[in-house]
């Protein structure tokens, strides 16, 4: 039987250039589809084309706030995935161009383009009743792909972490000029951060039609902690120790309120990502009980991950590691001791310098 790289099999990929996009779009290309990666700058996502091989990764200009271009990047399309989304407003890029209205125009597009699958990226606590903006938008955009597109699939992660994050590397660059860091509502708020490339490898499955239509999968990580937790590991790993300074959460939001003139890249928090952090973020106990979760689209946490450390989050903390060492920094990670290249596993010596080990030697019970 042919592959789909013999086939031609295309899948379009909406936002494939951003953090997790370039996650979907090498796990997309290992299964043999090629890529299309419908993006505002497509000369700016030649860091795709290396993914695949030659021809197979192609970028293209399009914008979901404009329908006609969103319908010239799906034409022939077998497979759609859908991940525009923003974190705060910047211009006409706004929560309801983009979550309601982009994510309407996307599925209707994907419908009458004759596309098989429909995979729409949301984010874990969307909800029409949520405190947040975002969230509120997410869960409407949501709505409008399953009625635009019966059959689709919806893909609720958690808090994505992985190099280039906005989630661990936000607080360790605060912790470069701040001498403390906001300890928002006693931290205590619940996490579940999971790893960008099993988000990446989930897209994948759903594409393929390994998920159940109509249904919303949510996907997290495999430890819950809390906000406090997370800032004491930001410390640790940037090897910065700074003072944790309690904000209640209306103090967060009026502080967040004195950056809003900034620019959003110079902003901690904006006021609605504080009210995201009055909700725990966790998978909930029906998605696990229904197999709405990772482990349902036969993805689980990578043995490697399990060895390296118990929280299965530490390998944020390889970047420096990497670059110090003149190691490729894609996909290189490390924690207590180890290194992980690709395929390719390292030991850290106490001396300094890295010995080579066998993928078996890493083997539990």
């Amino acid at each position: 039987m042919a592959s789909r790289l013999e086939r031609g099999s295309l899948v379009v990929v909406f936002g494939g250039s951003g953090f997790i996009g370039r996650h979907a779009v090498q796990a997309l290309a290992r299964e043999g589809w090629r890529v299309r990666a419908a993006v505002r700058r497509p000369d700016l996502a030649g860091h795709l084309q290396p993914m695949g091989a030659v021809g197979q990764i192609q970028p293209v200009q399009a914008n979901v706030r404009y329908p006609e271009s969103v319908r010239r990047a799906v034409a022939g399309a077998e497979a759609v995935v859908n991940l525009v989304g923003i974190l705060a407003k910047a211009g006409p890029q706004t929560f309801e161009a983009l979550h309601v209205a982009g994510a309407r125009a996307v599925a209707q597009a994907a419908r009458e383009a004759g596309a098989a699958a429909l995979v729409h990226v949301s984010a874990l606590g969307a909800g029409s009743n949520a405190k947040s903006r975002y969230a509120r938008t997410k869960a409407a955009g949501e709505a409008a792909v399953l009625k635009d597109f019966p059959g689709g699939v919806i893909l609720r992660p958690s808090l994505v972490f992985g190099p280039e994050d906005q989630l661990f590397n936000r607080f360790a660059n605060f912790a470069r000029f701040s001498p403390f860091l906001p300890l928002i509502g006693s931290g205590r708020t619940k996490l579940q951060p999971v790893f960008a490339g099993d988000v990446g490898a989930a897209i994948a499955a759903a594409a393929a039609n390994r998920a159940k239509p109509d249904t919303i999968y949510e996907l997290a990580g495999p430890e819950i902690i809390t906000f406090r937790q997370l800032l004491d590991r930001v410390q640790e790993w940037s090897q910065r120790k700074r003072l944790f300074l309690p904000l209640p959460f209306w103090v967060a939001k009026f502080g967040a309120l004195l950056t809003l003139p900034l620019p959003n890249r110079m902003c901690p928090l904006t006021v609605d990502q504080v009210r995201m952090l009055q909700t725990d973020n966790v998978a909930s106990a029906a998605a696990q009980a229904e197999g709405r979760t990772l482990l349902g689209l036969g993805i689980e946490h990578q043995l490697v991950r399990r060895v390296l450390a118990e929280s299965g989050l530490a390998q944020v903390a390889a970047k420096i590691v990497a670059t110090a060492r003149n190691i490729p920094v894609r996909n290189v990670y490390r924690d207590n001791g180890f290194v992980l290249e690709a395929d390719n596993i390292w030991r850290w010596r106490r001396g300094g310098g890295l010995a080579r080990m066998n993928v078996e030697e890493l083997t539990v019970a």
